[in-house]
């Protein structure tokens, strides 16, 4: 059953990066951030769908941020959760893929991505749906939903039988998940802050019913 669902996942994976390229427009003078960056290899591919060199990013494992930057990724080690090392309006896109989920400070990370995003500018945020139905299936099973299996860095998979990564250990307790949105409160939340003309975009896991998920 765990090898069907890493399948799926996987699969979930590929369409939510595809759903994200599509996502971005051209523009070889815009200035691209990608927050929780890593070792940059998914950075570049947003940069070169943008066809930008102008590419930063803000990452918090050292270790990883040394890979990006050899990549010509001018990376800031930082702590999401404090204000981002750059000036009001800087950035005409910025991307966060599977991070929100691990900010405990939700307020002041939208709020830093507004406050350093130019007024044209846009943000392509992506997370996991409390609402999808691998996730409503668990609830009513009485489970821990699947994106919040990894709430302590003791082990993964807590609560959950079918979790993937179940008795893994967490290396940091910055990848635990804080928050699991629902599809309108991810919505609202942005709208709270200003943001205009959202679009919502859906990367099913199922192999059933996809356009509901959708």
């Amino acid at each position: 059953m765990k090898k069907i669902l890493a399948r799926i996942v996987d699969k979930s994976v590929k369409l939510n990066h595809k759903n994200i390229m599509e996502l971005l427009d051209r523009n070889p003078f815009a200035k691209l951030l990608d927050l929780g960056c890593d070792e940059g290899t998914w950075t570049l591919e947003l940069a070169k769908k943008i066809g930008t060199k102008q590419i930063y990013g803000i990452e918090i494992v050292e270790e990883r941020a040394k890979i990006a930057r050899k990549k010509q990724i001018n990376v800031k080690i930082a702590n999401l959760n404090k204000k981002f090392p750059f000036e009001d309006n800087y950035f005409d896109v910025i991307h966060a893929n599977q991070v929100i989920e691990h900010v405990p400070n939700i307020d002041h990370f939208v709020s830093e991505i507004y406050r350093v995003l130019k007024p044209q500018g846009y943000v392509i945020v992506s997370t996991e749906n409390a609402s999808s139905w691998h996730n409503i299936f668990a609830s009513i099973m009485g489970w821990q939903i699947f994106s919040l299996t990894n709430i302590t860095s003791k082990k993964m998979g807590v609560g959950n039988p079918l979790a993937i990564h179940r008795g893994n250990k967490i290396d940091l307790s910055t990848w635990t998940h804080k928050t699991i949105f629902n599809y309108l409160g991810l919505k609202e939340l942005f709208e709270a802050y200003n943001f205009k003309n959202i679009k919502i975009k859906g990367a099913g896991y199922t192999l059933f019913l996809r356009y509901l998920e959708k």
